[in-house]
């Protein structure tokens, strides 16, 4: 029994040794970063728009960082900008005293999001299931500023989907949808005379729920992976 068990014990240690080595290599041979740009349309929803998607929409671009954790899971950094605008006719509701006003913005945001892949992403490691595209979802925080005469800065929360797609080795193409939840109710107010109009046009008071404004990007995005990630075997 002695004999005959050694081969197998053997063939147990080889075995584990290799999905050893071989998550090494993946570790080692992966990249841990990714740079790009992104350019795409922009539409706000609010009070000015409260159902029709992409109405008015502005040009929209920025610049984005992922740090990939592994197979699922990324960390992106982004910052980005775009032009949002809207008309209380298009609103689909009568205004009190017939009002009507419309807004144009400008408006830049930083924010950090965390990512979901559905598949395992990479172009490498087909044994191990992975997948050269992968549909993801996505939400974290971030904050907006955004131009007038009544300047705006607040919080938001994006939360989208996006799919994504290996050209080649280290570059990645992709598009995302993601709507951006405000705090504020006055984004849509870029004058101190227009407040009356669009903040609060029926005179109900917002709630953390109610009556919040809206901004949207729709994305074409391109990155370049960099950073080999290092062999944890050598200390590094």
């Amino acid at each position: 029994m002695k004999i005959s068990g050694r081969p197998v014990v053997v063939s147990l240690f080889a075995t584990g040794l290799f999905l050893m080595i071989s998550i090494a290599n993946i570790r080692a041979q992966e990249y841990k970063y990714e740079v790009g740009g992104a350019v795409g349309t922009a539409f706000y929803m609010g009070d000015a728009n409260q159902t029709r998607y992409y109405l008015h929409p502005g040009i929209a671009g920025g610049l984005l960082f992922r740090y990939n954790i592994d197979f699922h899971w990324s960390i992106k950094v982004g910052m980005f900008a775009g032009n949002v605008s809207g008309k209380s006719e298009d609103s689909g509701n009568t205004f009190p005293f017939t009002h009507r006003d419309s807004f144009h913005r400008t408006l830049a945001e930083l924010g950090a999001q965390a990512e979901f892949n559905f598949f395992p992403y990479s172009d490498k490691y087909v044994y191990l299931g992975t997948k050269p595209y992968t549909p993801y979802l996505f939400t974290g925080v971030g904050g907006t500023y955004a131009t007038g005469e009544k300047t705006f800065i607040d919080a938001n929360i994006p939360f989208g989907m996006g799919f994504k797609y290996k050209l080649k080795n280290r570059m990645n193409i992709g598009i995302e949808f993601s709507m951006r939840k405000l705090f504020g109710d006055d984004f849509d107010v870029t004058e101190k005379t227009n407040g009356g109009d669009l903040d609060s046009p029926y005179g109900i008071q917002s709630s953390l729920l109610k009556n919040r404004d809206w901004y949207s990007f729709t994305m074409i995005f391109l990155t370049w992976e960099f950073r080999m990630r290092e062999d944890p075997c050598h200390g590094n």
